[in-house]
């Protein structure tokens, strides 16, 4: 990523956070990897103010406590929170999953390759993607006062 914010993981399947951390070193990606292992630990870092913001989130949708989905209900409710690109990483299946994870504003979803030379490449894909897209750092000034002006 060109960013040197962090990548988050937020999964519960140890393999697969190893895969994941293996094919960021093998695609030398040098940004850091914050791996929560469920929604709620994702959240808890992410509201943070001393931790730095991801510039992309692998979001499993199948964990304990809060699921993917339960996280981007809140997530992209969060006005903090709901720039910030997630991307479902999962190994389910179901249209229903895939056609809510779009309703929340999830930037794609990717079912989770089983062989790790196709693993490598999806997130290959991901990371070229992400190196060429263009973001904001913050919010415009005129944002920020639409923002406060209604939380003040």
């Amino acid at each position: 990523m060109r960013s040197m914010k962090p990548i988050m993981l937020v999964e519960d399947d140890h393999v697969d956070a190893m895969t994941l951390k293996r094919a960021l070193k093998d695609l030398k990606v040098t940004n850091q990897l914050v791996h929560r292992i469920n929604g709620e630990e994702a959240l808890e870092y992410l509201r943070d103010e001393s931790n730095l913001k991801p510039c992309v989130i692998f979001l499993d949708l199948n964990m304990p406590k809060m699921n993917g989905i339960e996280f981007l209900q809140v997530a992209k409710a969060d006005d903090h929170l709901r720039r910030i690109p997630v991307v479902v990483f999962t190994t389910s299946k179901n249209e229903w999953d895939r056609f809510e994870s779009f309703n929340l504003s999830a930037a794609g979803y990717i079912v989770k390759p089983t062989d790790y030379k196709s693993f490598v490449e999806a997130i290959r894909t991901v990371e070229l993607y992400w190196t060429l897209s263009e973001f904001p750092d913050e919010a415009p000034e005129f944002e920020k006062e639409m923002v406060e002006s209604h939380t003040g």
